[in-house]
């Protein structure tokens, strides 16, 4: 089969097109013809940092090719022996083996059964794969930890990204009352989405106008931040929050003396959040896929790219300023 290999941690050119052995199946696994794969941040960020790769990847030491990428959309043509959830034919989709060795940029896949879906029948590949980790990570934010109920306020910055635009359309269906932050270009796209104000990180610092925000949704991705909490976006954003709020933070790990902080001086709960499977993984998928079905969720996708545009695709979401998603076909 075709998949795209990494050559070696580095530039996005890396990123090679090459024949590679159609992996086999586990017991509990099933083979899935890739009909759309969707990339993240992670993916460019693991790319290009040795120990990132050993970590997220999970680096084993002896692959014979490094296959990125964990959020696909396909159709099984083959299940294992101990599988009972899935039929060959069956259209799927998900996001599987993160952290670890998914290896989506490929032809084909092979996942474990309990971390894949059914996609909706009038939802498409590319907007099923597009509603993976993105959308699952805005869910574990506003549904699981912040607990999001109608009428919160909320502010939701990198709203018109991958995890923010949906974000703001979950929150909508929630009954919240969101303000979307992004560039002043994505304003009308934000807006779009169903945010109630719209605020240009460029221009205006949300915390001199907004100081009684119920939850903030922070997915703004700033490498030089991910490990510090120091004079950074998310200590203003503590500014924004009422006594008693929630701060869900999506890249930057805050540190334990800053939720501490956060604790004693506000009664802010600060939490860092992410997607690995656990117990309620498959619930969780299968609310998204009912929320793409009855179309109060829709993935909005900016490029479309063959998977030979792989090295492309990565120099644009690196940027941190893609809007919506980035989706490749085989």
């Amino acid at each position: 089969m075709k998949a795209i290999v990494l050559k070696e941690v580095g530039e996005a050119q890396n990123l090679i097109l090459t024949e590679v052995p159609v992996p086999k199946i586990k017991d509990n696994e099933v083979l899935v013809r890739v009909k759309a794969v969707a990339i993240n941040p992670v993916d460019a960020f693991v790319r290009r940092n040795q120990p990132a790769l050993e970590m997220i990847y999970a680096m084993k030491g002896d692959e014979e090719n490094i296959i990125l990428g964990w959020d696909v959309a396909g159709i099984v043509i083959e299940t294992g022996s101990a599988v009972r959830r899935f039929t060959a034919g069956d259209e799927v989709f998900g996001n599987f083996n993160f952290i670890g060795q998914a290896n989506a940029y490929a032809e084909f896949v092979a996942a474990p059964q309990n971390e894949l879906t059914i996609k909706p029948a009038n939802v498409s590949f590319e907007q099923a794969a597009g509603a993976t980790m993105a959308a699952l990570t805005a869910w574990a934010s506003l549904v699981k930890f912040a607990k999001l109920k109608k009428g919160d306020k909320i502010i939701i910055y990198g709203a018109s990204g991958g995890v923010g635009h949906y974000a703001v359309q979950i929150a909508k269906h929630f009954g919240a009352y969101v303000i979307g932050v992004a560039s002043g270009e994505n304003k009308d796209f934000v807006l779009g989405l169903g945010a109630d104000e719209f605020f240009d990180y460029k221009i205006q610092a949300v915390e001199d106008f907004i100081n009684d925000a119920d939850i903030v949704h922070d997915a703004v991705w700033v490498e030089a931040e991910v490990n510090s909490t120091e004079d950074t976006h998310l200590q203003r954003s503590l500014k924004t929050l009422k006594e008693g709020g929630i701060l869900s933070s999506i890249v930057v790990y805050p540190d334990q003396a800053f939720i501490d902080k956060a604790k004693a001086d506000k009664n802010v709960t600060v939490q860092r959040v992410n997607v690995t499977p656990n117990d309620s993984y498959l619930k969780d998928m299968e609310a998204i896929a009912q929320l793409l079905s009855d179309g109060k969720i829709k993935t909005h996708i900016s490029h479309l790219f063959p998977l030979t545009d792989m090295a492309k695709a990565h120099e644009i979401i690196q940027t941190k300023n893609a809007v919506g998603k980035i989706i490749l076909v085989p």
